[in-house]
């Protein structure tokens, strides 16, 4: 081989090798989400640290691989994820995915860093977002079109208690969207000539106060609101509602799964799952601004036939059929 052909060669080689480097290590960038959680009981909470990294792992997000989670949690108190929110802001992470309350703690930390939540409640009256189609802010997600289920819910409460003039509902007063929610129940009880009322509880004492309250004002049927921090008091509230003989009804399958009365609303694992198609769509350059929120196609009504037994209930037929689980 010629002096010229080696050397057009070794360029030809060396030119490649310049660009090889580059293009391993576009393929092998590794993305950096924050995960934040209020509810106690794990780095991030169960559905999303299940379903969420599920949801990413299909899109091939593998953590330790391309993928890396800053885990944050609050355990129970919206103050803590509010600090725990600026922290993942200063790590400068590329989402934040977070339910409930944490989603407005992401909110006041950053106005910048996307936020994706699975879980949104009433993100519009709660001045997160400018509207469903185009959210117009850093925030967006999955509605669980609370405000028309929790007024189902009390529909739900009449059909299994025929004579219910007093329903209490159980709010979580750091959450800004229980407010707008506590009106959808309340226009609904207007015109079924029934009178609310407001529970507000943070604590598992305020919890237990309230359920004494609610005995007091006599008290026929109890409507919870969408919260992480009551998900992971449901056994507290169930095993509280089966003592004071009240009826109770939540948005979510664990509910009716812990003990409580009824569960009607969007179950979160295949919202968590979706979440992950967010967080995909943001990685490759969307903005969130632009990604409408999605809302849900089908709601589920899991009865649990046990508490119904215990609480002298007779269950109409009909409702039993509607249901798409009854657990015995």
């Amino acid at each position: 081989m010629n002096t010229r052909r080696k050397l057009l060669l070794a360029c030809f080689f060396g030119a490649l090798g310049a660009d090889f480097p580059a293009v391993a290590q576009q393929s092998a960038k590794v993305r950096r989400i924050g995960i934040l959680s209020v509810a106690p009981g794990g780095p991030g909470g169960i559905n999303i640290s299940n379903n969420l990294v599920e949801g990413l792992r299909t899109l091939g997000y593998v953590e330790g691989k391309n993928l890396h989670i800053e885990w944050r949690n609050g355990d129970g108190s919206v103050k803590r994820a509010t600090e725990l929110a600026a922290e993942l802001v200063r790590l400068n992470v590329e989402v934040i995915v977070t339910t409930g309350s944490g989603t407005e703690a992401a909110r006041q930390a950053t106005s910048t860093i996307p936020i994706v939540s699975p879980t949104l409640n009433e993100p519009v009256g709660a001045g997160l977002v400018s509207s469903y189609a185009r959210p117009g802010s850093n925030v967006t997600g999955l509605s669980q079109n609370s405000g028309e289920v929790t007024a189902k819910h009390l529909e739900l409460m009449m059909s299994v208690v025929p004579k219910l003039v007093r329903v209490a509902v159980l709010m979580n007063p750091d959450y800004s969207s229980h407010p707008v929610l506590l009106e959808s129940v309340r226009a609904a009880a207007v015109k079924a000539r029934v009178s609310v009322m407001p529970v507000r509880a943070n604590t598992p004492a305020q919890i237990e106060g309230g359920f004494a309250a609610m005995n007091r004002d006599r008290v026929q049927a109890l409507i919870m609101l969408p919260d992480p921090y009551f998900a992971s008091q449901l056994k507290l509230i169930a095993g509280l509602a089966l003592k004071h003989k009240l009826p109770s009804i939540w948005g979510g399958r664990t509910y009716a799964e812990a003990g409580g009365l009824m569960s009607y609303g969007f179950f979160g694992a295949e919202g968590f799952r979706r979440a992950a198609v967010f967080v995909d769509k943001i990685l490759k350059g969307a903005k969130p601004s632009d990604l409408p929120i999605e809302q849900p196609t089908r709601l589920f009504l899991v009865i649990n036939r046990t508490t119904a037994k215990a609480l002298g209930l007779t269950l109409p037929q009909d409702l039993l059929l509607r249901a798409e689980e009854v657990i015995e």
